[in-house]
């Protein structure tokens, strides 16, 4: 049976970039990569519910600087940035570095599939019928200017007794083509049948030039 990978992952070095940015000895490698793993777990659970797309995490000595791409900015910048201070503090004490933190502005929530998986999920935890919930996904995403956009999604749909996947396909995801612009996410939705796992994938086109990629991220 084949196996699946992450298309965002497949892409590194290609068209996309390391979302960590640092160089460490072999020691102190690991303890970097699970307390980046940590970092992102805190702050996603801080904010949900489609409010962070992305996390880049860099490094320079003992200062560990986070780009936060997000669709709602005044959120996580507070009242005269109080509550991004605020923040700070709490992420000192839990891991013990000095932070700094940039906020970027996400002007199209629908070219983040994190964005569109959490969003998603949060519709289907407010009983909200499934089909309806992401067949508007799809519309809202191909306004938006997406090439394609595919949503997998598996549970006990409805409160059917037995478990089952349905996919739904608007446009085209060319998973094998390496200069095709891919983004990959995936959210669950507790529901009281239990949980509901959603998978986004996204087309936003192809990349020739990494460096134009990039410009693009940041827009």
């Amino acid at each position: 049976m084949g196996q699946k990978v992450n298309p965002k992952i497949i892409r590194i070095k290609i068209i996309n970039d390391w979302s960590s940015k640092w160089f460490a000895s072999k020691k102190k490698y690991i303890e970097f990569f699970h307390k980046d793993l940590k970092i992102r777990e805190f702050l996603f659970k801080i904010f949900t519910y489609g409010t962070i797309g992305k996390i880049d995490i860099l490094r320079q000595s003992n200062k560990v600087t986070i780009n936060i791409f997000t669709s709602k900015p005044g959120l996580i910048i507070g009242k005269a940035g109080g509550d991004l201070e605020e923040l700070k503090i709490k992420l000192k004490q839990k891991f013990n570095a000095e932070f700094s933190i940039n906020v970027m502005e996400i002007k199209n929530s629908y070219l983040y599939a994190k964005l569109i998986a959490e969003n998603i999920a949060h519709q289907i935890e407010r009983r909200l019928p499934y089909r309806r919930v992401v067949k508007a996904a799809l519309a809202k995403a191909k306004e938006e200017g997406v090439k394609g956009i595919k949503v997998g999604i598996g549970g006990r749909l409805n409160g059917v007794e037995i478990a089952r996947s349905e996919t739904f396909l608007d446009g085209t995801i060319p998973l094998h083509t390496f200069r095709a612009d891919i983004d990959y996410s995936s959210a669950i939705a507790n529901t009281k049948y239990g949980v509901i796992g959603i998978k986004v994938w996204i087309y936003k086109g192809d990349v020739f030039n990494k460096k134009e990629n990039a410009q693009e991220a940041h827009k």
